[in-house]
């Protein structure tokens, strides 16, 4: 993995995870938080869209919308954890 390819995965790990804090109100994690939220939220992204047949576009802005979305999922899972407990 080149250097360049590392710094657009935190790039996009960090748009994300901030973005998702924001959708999902209340979860702020910092910049290495948001970007941990954000990879992860990829994985999860990618894997759902894939299960339900959907495509979320192409190039930087559809991963973004992806990681988005499965960093979304992520903090809801992790609020319903929460209340759990």
């Amino acid at each position: 993995m080149s250097v360049e390819s590392l710094v657009i995965w935190l790039l996009i790990g960090a748009i994300a995870g901030w973005l998702a804090g924001l959708i999902v109100k209340g979860y702020g994690f910092g910049l290495i938080g948001n970007i941990v939220v954000g990879i992860i939220g990829s994985f999860i992204g990618g894997f759902v869209f894939g299960q339900l047949g959907l495509f979320a576009g192409s190039g930087i802005v559809g991963s973004i919308i992806g990681a988005t979305l499965g960093a979304v999922i992520l903090l809801l899972l992790l609020r319903l954890v929460r209340r759990a407990t």
